[in-house]
């Protein structure tokens, strides 16, 4: 079957990626964007690329909102729907992918999702999302943070198509000063989303409000739907950082334990436990830590994943700890670990002095 893919997404003021966007996304059977209020010359480039486009402001904002008018932009021919934003670009060769995976019965699929990448243009953040569904039966719900939701009552398979990946660019410099306020209404308006709880704890500390981040992060794991132990896993790691912020050494440290706890399968929580004593300027307990951490093989692809847990920051602290240790041999092994996974020349300065250094090898 001849299915017909559609992209849509919103859009403010964002002149710069319109070019590089539209490249990544012009196989698609259509190409629908809803300006929603640029000042620059976003909306007149868009019309210029024959992208069909209109332009809504919306008081208050909010981004489910935005969503759902932009489906009113889809034409009704349209077999697969594929949300994106105009700073992630589609891989070469991703419409053939998808139309080949996608059947009748077909709801949503899921695909790789790479949310930033370190100063070396690595992979950092990785994991799966699912904003392509099919037509006439989703819609975007929460102010911010938005999902998509079913409309009807048929039961849709979501499934997963390998080798699909959608690359995030984001530019640093946009405020996001309007997701507090917005997550404040999601929790106000969905009490009973544990995951909206979970955001806007996190959000509180972003914004160095630790005591109310304490506050509703506990609360969200004393949820009965707060089940998902990454999730709950995150939550007492932030607690714990909102503590260390706090100056409570002994409560941060609690909560990571917890979070340990919680999820043994995850380097995240080990990671952060091992990076409190190193502040605290305990090399021995920060190494074993370390060295507990890297048990663990196999990393969760999903949001909650922390990139610095498996490249070569965790080796580089290690060298260190183990230097000041005393453990020459393992300052050096550690050193050339990191140095195998990417060339620093920090790193390679340490190790230089390292082993020219007087410690007995050990």
């Amino acid at each position: 079957m001849n299915y017909k893919v559609c992209v849509y997404a919103i859009c403010k003021n964002e002149s710069k990626f319109i070019l590089d966007w539209y490249e990544s996304v012009k196989d698609a059977d259509y190409i629908c964007v809803l300006d929603t209020g640029s000042d620059d010359n976003s909306f007149e480039l868009l019309k210029s690329l024959n992208i069909i486009t209109k332009q809504v402001k919306f008081s208050p904002w909010r981004f489910d909102t935005a969503r759902n008018e932009s489906l009113k932009l889809v034409p009704t021919d349209a077999d697969i729907l594929v949300c994106t934003d105009l700073d992630e670009f589609w891989q070469k060769g991703w419409v053939e992918k998808l139309k080949n995976a996608w059947h009748n019965g077909v709801g949503r699929i899921r695909y790789e999702y790479i949310w930033n990448f370190d100063e070396f243009g690595r992979p950092a953040t990785i994991f799966y999302t699912d904003k392509i569904h099919a037509n006439h039966k989703y819609k975007w719900i929460y102010p911010v943070h938005e999902i998509l939701i079913p409309i009807t009552d048929e039961n849709l398979q979501t499934i997963t198509v390998e080798g699909l990946s959608l690359h995030h660019h984001a530019d640093n410099k946009k405020s996001r000063s309007s997701y507090l306020p917005l997550l404040e209404l999601s929790v106000k308006e969905f009490p009973k989303s544990d995951r909206n709880m979970h955001y806007l704890g996190r959000e509180y500390m972003f914004h160095g409000q630790y005591e109310n981040a304490i506050k509703t992060l506990k609360k969200h794991l004393k949820m009965p739907n707060s089940t998902w132990s990454d999730e709950r896993s995150a939550s007492l790691r932030f607690i714990s950082r909102c503590y260390e912020k706090l100056a409570n050494f002994r409560l941060a440290k609690k909560y990571l334990l917890k979070a340990i706890i919680e999820t043994p399968k995850l380097r995240e929580p080990f990671y952060e436990l091992a990076l409190l004593y190193y502040n605290k300027k305990d090399y021995l307990s920060s190494l074993a830590t370390f060295e507990s951490m890297l048990n663990i093989k196999d990393r969760e692809l999903n949001y909650i994943s922390e990139p610095n847990c498996w490249n070569e920051t965790c080796y580089d602290y290690m060298s260190i700890c183990a230097y000041y240790l005393g453990l020459k041999n393992k300052a050096i092994y550690y050193c050339n670990q990191a140095l195998q996974i990417k060339y620093d020349e920090r790193i390679a300065n340490n190790l230089s002095i390292i082993q020219n250094s007087n410690m007995k090898t050990r």
